[in-house]
């Protein structure tokens, strides 16, 4: 089953969130050659593209895991949560319905 990952970055975190990307990068790629990917990917602090200094939001991923405890043990153990990128990470089932 496909599962969404929420997560709300920590106010002024951009350079936590830069020095850590390369080792959150490399687990997402993990997942997308597993086939396991939907999406990933952050949410702009403002309407930009490239937010520059002001940074991101938070992210977004939507995966496949076998269970809600696997996809939150995953998102648990993101290094963006190590670093303190993120405030808050909230993970849900999620039901693709489109594209089919």
């Amino acid at each position: 089953m496909f599962y969404a990952i929420m997560a709300t970055d920590n106010a002024d975190s951009l350079s936590k969130r830069l020095a850590a990307r390369p080792d959150h990068l490399a687990r997402l790629q993990t997942l997308q050659d597993a086939g396991r990917l939907l999406l990933a990917g952050p949410h702009p602090a403002i309407d930009a593209a490239d937010p520059g200094s002001a940074g991101f939001s938070g992210s977004l991923v939507v995966a496949e895991f076998a269970s809600l405890e696997q996809a939150q043990a995953w998102a648990d153990a993101d290094p963006y949560v190590a670093a303190g990128v993120y405030q808050q990470v909230t993970v849900k089932p999620f039901k693709r319905v489109f594209p089919a």
